[in-house]
C-alpha cells in the first residue's frame, strides 16, 4: 500500500504526500461544512483526507489524482464517494 502523509497548511488547506513508485504532492482544501456533512464532526479533517485518498488510490494511480483540488470535487468524478466514505468513517464498515 502507498504511504499517505498529511500536513496542515492552514485552517482549510492540507498538503498530501503520496509515497509511491512516482511520489506526488497534492494540495487539498476542505470546507468545514463539507467535513461536517461527511463526518458529523466525529472525525478529524486529517483522517477524512487520508481515507479519501485511500478511496482515490483504490480507483486510480496517485499520478492521476489532481495536484490541487477541493475535497468535494471527488464526488463529481466518483458519485459513490460520499456514501462510501461516510459508511467507512461513521459506521466502520469494511473496505
Amino acid at each position: 500500500m502507498q504511504k499517505i502523509e498529511i500536513r496542515i497548511l492552514d485552517n482549510h488547506s492540507f498538503e498530501v504526500r503520496v509515497e509511491a513508485k512516482s511520489p506526488t504532492i497534492h494540495v487539498v482544501t476542505l470546507q468545514p461544512a463539507y467535513a461536517e456533512k461527511l463526518t458529523g464532526g466525529k472525525i478529524t479533517a486529517e483522517v477524512l483526507i487520508e481515507k479519501s485518498f485511500e478511496f482515490l488510490l483504490a480507483r486510480e494511480s496517485n499520478t492521476s489524482i489532481l495536484r490541487s483540488f477541493d475535497l468535494a470535487v471527488i464526488a463529481r468524478y466518483f458519485p459513490d464517494y460520499e456514501t462510501e466514505i461516510t459508511s467507512k468513517l461513521l459506521r466502520g464498515k469494511p473496505e
